[in-house]
């Protein structure tokens, strides 16, 4: 979860976080109904949610990155799950809630080492600055509301489209009616053109809005085929359904 106004503020952030513990699963939960995350007791590194698998699809554009950049910890599922299964990368996660941070031991997250690190800023902001080049930037941003307007400026997309690396993506992920996300995706549009994709998430009420790096040429079809294939032999992800969803998914 993060928010992000480029200022010289820290921005405001949403109600106090809470954690809530089932008979199988550890919550992360703010205000009223919005659930940021969740956590499997028997399983930690699972992401339990299909929106959390779907941006997995990353590996498909660049299946061995040196960087990847996470926009939000929340209970830090898919940042597990990058420091688990993909030991060549460096892993960064920025966080404008320094309360999330404060529950990482509570979700397992790793400790800061050489290849790992949660940085307490915002998203915007960081963006803006970070001068290393990622292969993959995963944009999960949410408040009470849904999702953080603040991402929602040309401004924005236009530094993530600067930080890619030539085969590099940016996945965001949406939640709700798509009123609610038509300003990322026309800032998204604004920067990125024709190398913008919407899919939906199967089995769940979110979509995820891809951009594409420019200077880099897809991979053909049949390495995408090769791709899913390899990856999900190594991991316990779908990677061949997720290729379909791109392969469905309505250009911008």
């Amino acid at each position: 979860m993060t928010a992000s106004a480029a200022t010289t503020d820290m921005p405001a952030v949403i109600d106090a976080p809470a954690i809530i513990e089932t008979t199988s699963e550890r919550l992360l939960r703010f205000s009223g109904d919005a659930l940021q995350s969740r956590m499997r007791i028997d399983d930690p590194y699972a992401l339990v949610a299909p929106y959390t698998r779907q941006m997995m699809s990353f590996l498909l554009f660049d299946p061995d990155p040196e960087h990847v950049l996470l926009i939000g910890l929340g209970g830090g599922s898919m940042a597990k799950f990058c420091y688990r299964y993909l030991p060549n990368a460096r892993i960064t996660v920025v966080e404008v809630d320094e309360r999330v941070i404060a529950m990482r031991d509570a979700f397992l997250v790793p400790p800061n080492d050489h290849r790992f690190r949660v940085v307490h800023d915002d998203g915007a902001r960081y963006v803006s600055q970070c001068e290393r080049p990622a292969n993959a930037v995963l944009i999960d941003a949410f408040d009470q509301n849904g999702v953080t307007p603040s991402l929602a400026t040309p401004t924005f997309f236009d530094f993530v489209s600067r930080l890619l690396a030539p085969k590099g993506v940016a996945i965001m992920n949406l939640h709700g009616k798509r009123q609610r996300y038509t300003d990322h995706l026309q800032c998204a549009k604004a920067i990125f053109g024709t190398r913008t994709l919407l899919t939906q998430v199967t089995g769940a009420d979110n979509a995820l809005l891809y951009a594409l790096a420019a200077g880099g040429a897809p991979p053909s079809a049949r390495h995408l085929s090769l791709r899913a294939r390899h990856l999900q032999a190594t991991m316990p992800l779908n990677f061949r359904h997720y290729l379909k969803r791109i392969r469905e998914g309505k250009p911008l």
